[in-house]
């Protein structure tokens, strides 16, 4: 794994400006460097100038200790240099200054004027010199010789530092903007996989509500019609065994229909969790696709109950003893699959809950199909006092369930007491 530019800050450990140790020793190097160069060229400075030795050679020394602040202040390094080049001292602090003052961040516009700066002071200087030399005899060459040392020296003393500062500052700004970029990058990276482990934690959640509010439609109502004929077969055991023996054959009818349902039901769970164990090496974001996959899968295979069943389920409730009235308007057509389980199980659970909370309570339900919606209520009137009531449980979580179903596919559900006493169950559904 590459290190990011944040590892970068923290591992400088240098003292001073310096980001690390070895670039203070090269620092501190290239100083003593330079300053016993212009230590060395303050001696023909000071004969030149008539001033002691010593102060030349001081003069020198401290002039070219100055490149140990080159990374820290360049500007003032190459302002030093080319405030020496008259006395003919700092060739290499004029050369490092340079370069350090264009690998710098400082902007375009300061590097070249210095550098320009700098590039005439060495053609005065070399011109001067040149000529100097020639008029004492040193140089025995044409006229067009000064020009072209002038020329020549100044530019290959300022062009190839300032060149290559300004490519080595490129390559330096280039390096940090792509470690910039993977930092970025590694940062959304982890952003997206905790997204997606979100996301993977929520489709398990719906998925484990999905299976919750199945397995309550399947069991519940079964199970309570079960309980009502059991309650019915031990009052009329012995007064009446032929009625008795009828109500044991619808439980028996109601246990094998609630059996099946729950095969069915856990042999998709079985298919899914097979298909999960297989897929399980794969990375966090497939995780997501996969339960997304496996939940429509599993949607589209089990399909469920149908309208076509409402009125055999109504008449599961009537022949446990309710007196219950079905009403259908409108011309009956096929619906989507979901559409229809939705309409189902809202009916069912409503009858469900009839059973336990007003055992006796004559129901009404009515089914419409309009244009583009169906629309189906559940309402019974209050039960009567002595009703026998065969003290069903309940789990409080059947009128969330039906509302979060028809909520899922934009439809509107109502519940609630009716000013007779009894209770309503309303849900509307779109067609589509």
């Amino acid at each position: 794994m590459t290190a990011t530019g944040e590892d970068h800050l923290t591992a400088r450990g240098g003292p001073w400006w310096w980001d690390r140790r070895r670039s203070a020793v090269f620092d501190v190097s290239l100083a003593v460097v330079s300053a016993l160069e212009c230590g060395a060229e303050g001696f023909p400075f000071a004969k030149d100038a008539g001033v002691p030795v010593a102060a030349g050679v001081v003069f020198g020394l401290l002039a070219g200790s100055v490149l140990l602040v080159r990374r820290r202040w360049p500007i003032a390094v190459v302002l030093v240099s080319i405030a020496i080049t008259p006395a003919q001292m700092g060739f290499l602090m004029g050369v490092v200054g340079l370069y350090t003052l264009a690998a710098s961040e400082l902007p375009r516009r300061i590097i070249g004027s210095l550098a320009g700066m700098s590039l005439v002071g060495t053609l005065i200087v070399t011109f001067v010199k040149t000529r100097q030399d020639m008029v004492r005899g040193d140089l025995d060459l044409g006229d067009w010789f000064v020009p072209f040392a002038a020329i020549t020296m100044s530019l290959g003393f300022t062009a190839p530092p300032v060149l290559l500062g300004l490519y080595v500052g490129a390559r330096r700004r280039l390096m940090e903007s792509l470690r910039e970029r993977a930092d970025s990058l590694e940062r959304e990276l982890q952003l997206l996989a905790e997204r997606a482990e979100e996301r993977a934690e929520w489709a398990r959640n719906e998925e484990r509500t999905r299976i919750a509010r199945e397995m309550h439609d399947v069991v519940a109502h079964r199970v309570s019609l079960m309980v009502v004929h059991a309650a019915a077969l031990q009052a009329v055991a012995r007064k009446d065994p032929e009625k008795a023996v009828r109500n044991a054959a619808l439980v028996g009818d109601m246990g094998r229909q609630a059996l099946t349902e729950l095969r069915e039901m856990l042999g998709v769970l079985r298919s899914g969790g097979g298909e999960r164990r297989e897929r399980a090496p794969s990375v966090a974001l497939a995780a997501v696709g996969v339960a997304a996959a496996a939940a429509a899968s599993r949607a589209a295979d089990d399909e469920g109950p149908c309208l076509a069943e409402i009125e055999e389920l109504v008449g599961q409730s009537a022949a446990a003893g309710m007196v219950v009235d079905l009403t259908v308007e409108g011309d009956a057509r096929s619906y989507a699959p979901e559409v229809e389980q939705t309409a189902y199980r809202v009916v069912q659970e409503a009858l469900t809950n009839v059973h336990k909370h007003a055992a006796g309570a004559k129901t009404y339900v009515r089914l419409a199909h309009r244009v583009s919606e169906i629309a189906m209520q559940v309402e019974n009137e209050p039960p009567e006092a002595a009703a026998s009531s065969a003290r069903l449980p309940s789990g409080g979580n059947g009128l969330v369930g039906m509302k979060e179903r028809v909520a899922a596919l934009g439809g509107v559900f109502v519940s609630g007491p009716t000013d007779a006493g009894g209770f309503r169950v309303s849900a509307v559904i779109p067609a589509s």
